[in-house]
């Protein structure tokens, strides 16, 4: 269980996309023998408190992972804000003790193994509400640190205010940015389309 001094984080791995590029089924194709759910779940899992799965198909397809999967509560595919949308709302029924949900991708197979230590510690240090990862000058609003207490505030957004970006919706918040190197590899790096599997084969002898 992650050490934490202000409440719980729950980790939740966002999977609810339809995988287009990959031609579905993108959590479950296989990365160094194993599928990238796993490689992603195992470098979250000791860094929080709980992780659970955001997917909107049927949740039996991950039944050998073990996690708790949560559907989107809006319709339509709307995007990885629905997603932490859902890890909210399943925390408030589930976990109440949560006080911040770190999102993640499923298909990001490199992610830090302190991820978690520095996004709390930039959110800190600004004083910000939000934090939200970045590496090689590009900012990955997909990896961020979200506190319950937005809960409404983010549903309001989804669904009167009909916001999708991720982007429009931080900036109606006080985020920080935590930064991470690339060397020896993108920890966000992440696996879209095939070429992408065949790259991430070829830096995971050395990364995973």
């Amino acid at each position: 269980m992650a050490e934490q001094t202000r409440g719980a984080i729950l980790g939740i791995i966002l999977a609810g996309g339809q995988g287009r590029r990959m031609g579905g089924d993108k959590p479950l194709q296989e990365l160094a023998g194993r599928p990238l759910l796993a490689h992603v779940a195992a470098r979250l899992a000791p860094q929080v408190d709980a992780v659970i799965l955001n997917a909107n198909d049927d949740p039996a397809r991950y039944a050998a992972f073990g996690l708790p999967v949560a559907a989107d509560p809006v319709p339509d595919f709307a995007g990885p804000l629905a997603g932490i949308l859902a890890g909210m709302d399943w925390a408030r029924a589930n976990r109440p003790e949560t006080a911040v949900l770190l999102s993640v991708p499923a298909d990001a197979p490199f992610l830090p193994r302190d991820l978690a230590v520095r996004m709390m510690a930039a959110r800190d240090r600004a004083g910000a509400e939000i934090a939200c990862a970045a590496s090689g000058g590009q900012l990955h609003p997909v990896v961020g640190l979200w506190p319950l207490a937005l809960r409404d505030d983010l549903r309001h957004a989804l669904i009167a205010d009909g916001i999708r970006r991720m982007t429009d919706y931080t900036a109606r918040h006080h985020m920080a940015q935590a930064a991470f190197g690339t060397d020896p590899v993108d920890p966000f790096f992440n696996v879209n389309t095939p070429a992408d599997l065949a790259a991430a084969e070829a830096l995971a002898a050395a990364s995973i």
